[in-house]
């Protein structure tokens, strides 16, 4: 990903509203973008932007001083693509502040009899959502949209929160035509200016606004994008923020007229003392209950083993406490309430966590990390609101253990996969450091069928699929949402043509550091054995690839596995004397570059016994956008091979 940083300092005051000459104007909608079919870039697409343009500054004539206008004009091709109507602007509140929608203009444009009709939506009658403590929503609809209209709308929102410059996202879900943002930065400002994504841009300039407010100058940015294609997301990939091509601003600095300079962005040392002087992060640290003291001496009583220690108190609190389903690096209830009720958030539990296994004598410390949906930290200087999650880091025999208490499904050591983002903070008593967030085990499955088909047609046998790692993870939660086992294997079994289970065995449900083993006694009428000349078999039976998960021709953005993984699948099969067996599978064996993983198919006859074992390994977790077709190519290769049936004939 193409990710540059600009730093900007200028030497005046603030601004007040910049000129409209990069703007549209207003409800000028032609007819032939009313009687655009398609997009002919994009013919698949579903709405597309015909214009966008947006512009923030600083105004002091008013109590909140930065602005923010935003104007957008859309095609609307698809049914799909009429939600785009229902308009949702989010505002942020902080104590008694908060930004206020100022004036909103939306109309659609549609065909009537032959002529262009306007109908504008009754702005008086915008509706609020209070979403949190920190955000509201106000919504407004569009009226008489439908396939084929055009919809436009503009608004202005003023903010007290200088820091909070507005982002702009070029790209989205649809493609957009044009795109353009003017940034206009007062000179007593410094911002980091961001630009991420791969997308070039196609204006970039900035000039010196002379005497733009009272006596003082001021920078004026252009950014803007044409022909934007759309954002697809894809299987394996992290949060699509990270991808997107947009330009962000963050805050660094402020000088005041005496002088003074207030640094906004701060040391990681400086922003480890906030943490710690925090009621809801530090202070929960530093606070460990009575009742958590006593259940933690008895729980560890006379054990001597630190390991063992560590994880007796890990267990107690991943499968006895509940998790709220929140996430959060800051607690809600705070550890001693959460204690109490035995539900909390991440951060209740896992403070939980840390507090106890520091009452036990064990070396334990936060880590502060972004979840893969919410995006990649900044690393070059501390951006709080960047993280969203907390684990703990604990040492033990001179190893290192990440643990999250808020799964039970999860062995101890292995935090759950949404962890596994890149880098995590620690913050220890004396400094604090990157670590690397990576899975302690592979996503691992193994598939052992021993069948026997008989000459009446009748197939029967055992399948026994072994899961360790996420795999295990995940196939335990899937059998928990189920009322009991059988339930489950019923839905398990749906999908596998024709296949009865006489009988199941699962081993280990709850034993969660041992592999979860799934037994099954099946049976399946193969073939009509008074009518078959010959007949198919795929002896791919179980989770077999039915679907490549890469469908793009290329991807600018990397493929992200989160954790290494191996599918093994092992098939025994004995089969009739009186059939042959007409196409072996041939043997294949191939590799992705750097050592990133690899397929292995091998087919051995015996007689009338057929053994077929294939494997695929993916060995690292992140390839790159070079890298894809190799990808691609192999997941090609694999459903090809298992989407071949076994032919037998009956012998002359």
């Amino acid at each position: 990903m193409r990710q540059l940083i600009f730093c900007f300092l200028f030497i005046s005051a603030t601004l007040p509203a910049s000129g409209q000459d990069g703007d549209f104007p207003f409800g000028n909608v032609t007819y032939r973008e009313l009687g655009m079919k398609n997009y002919p870039k994009d013919t698949s697409a579903i709405a597309v932007v015909l214009n966008e343009f947006g512009q923030a500054y600083f105004d002091n004539d008013n109590e909140y001083n930065l602005m923010f206008e935003y104007h957008v004009r859309i095609k609307i091709f698809k049914k799909e693509a009429l939600d785009y109507a229902n308009l949702e602007i989010p505002l942020m509140k902080s104590g008694s502040s908060s930004e206020i929608l100022r004036s909103i203009q939306a109309s659609s444009f549609t065909f009537d009899n032959g002529s262009m009709r306007e109908t504008k939506a009754d702005t008086k009658s915008v509706f609020t959502e209070e979403l949190s403590k920190r955000w509201q929503l106000k919504k407004i609809a569009i009226p008489n949209v439908r396939e084929g209209s055009v919809i436009e709308f503009k608004y202005t929102i003023e903010s007290p929160f200088s820091y909070n410059f507005r982002p702009w996202e070029f790209q989205s879900e649809i493609p957009k035509m044009r795109s353009e943002y003017w940034a206009v930065i007062p000179a007593n400002y410094l911002y980091n200016i961001t630009l991420k994504g791969f997308l070039p841009l196609t204006t970039n300039t900035s000039k010196i606004e002379r005497n733009c407010y009272m006596t003082s100058d001021c920078s004026k940015f252009i950014y803007g994008m044409k022909d934007i294609p759309a954002f697809v997301e894809e299987e394996y990939m992290t949060a699509k923020s990270n991808f997107l091509s947009a330009i962000n601003f963050e805050l660094a600095e402020y000088r005041y007229f005496d002088g003074r300079v207030d640094k906004k962005t701060k040391e990681w040392s400086d922003a480890e003392l906030e943490l710690k002087r925090y009621d809801d992060f530090g202070q929960q640290l530093k606070k460990v209950d009575t009742k958590v003291k006593e259940d933690v001496e008895r729980l560890v009583a006379g054990e001597m083993d630190p390991l063992a220690k560590t994880k007796k108190i890990f267990y107690h609190i991943a499968q006895n406490f509940q998790w709220n389903g929140r996430f959060g690096m800051f607690t809600d209830l705070g550890v001693k309430k959460a204690y109490e009720g035995k539900i909390g958030n991440v951060a209740d539990l896992n403070f939980m966590l840390i507090g106890a296994l520091d009452v036990a004598g064990i070396a334990v410390d936060p880590v502060i990390l972004s979840t893969r949906d919410n995006g990649v930290p900044i690393d070059l200087h501390p951006v709080i609101s960047d993280f969203n999650y907390v684990i703990a880091r604990a040492v033990v025999n001179g190893k290192q253990y990440l643990l999250d208490a808020t799964d039970p499904f999860h062995p101890f050591g292995l935090v759950p996969e949404r962890c596994l983002n890149g880098k995590g903070r620690v913050l220890g008593d004396k400094e604090s450091y990157w670590i690397d967030l990576t899975a302690a085990d592979k996503a691992r499955r193994i598939s052992s069928s021993t069948l026997q088909l008989k000459e009446d047609g009748l197939m029967a046998g055992t399948i026994q699929i072994t899961y360790t790692g996420y795999e295990a993870v995940k196939q335990r939660k899937a059998i928990h949402k189920y009322t009991d086992q059988k339930e489950y294997i019923s839905n398990f079994t749906r999908n596998l043509d024709g296949i009865e289970v006489s009988k199941f065995d699962i081993q280990n449900f709850t034993e969660v550091e041992k592999p979860l083993v799934l037994k099954l006694d099946i049976s399946l009428q193969a073939y009509d054995a008074e009518a078959a000349e010959n007949f198919l078999l795929n002896p791919f039976m179980v989770h077999r690839e039915k679907e490549n998960p890469f469908k793009s021709n290329e991807r600018l953005y990397p493929v992200d596995f989160g954790s290494p993984r191996e599918i093994t699948s092992i098939l025994n099969l004995e089969f009739p004397d009186k059939y042959e067996l007409v196409n072996k599978p041939e043997k294949i064996a191939l590799s992705l570059p750097n050592s990133g993983g690899r397929f292995l198919l091998d087919a051995q006859i015996l007689g009338n016994k057929l053994t077929l074992n294939n494997t695929l390994s993916i060995n690292r977790t992140v390839f790159s956008s070079q890298e894809y077709p190799y990808l691609k190519e192999l997941y090609s290769r694999i459903i090809q091979s298992q989407n071949e049936d076994l032919i037998f004939k009956k012998k002359l």
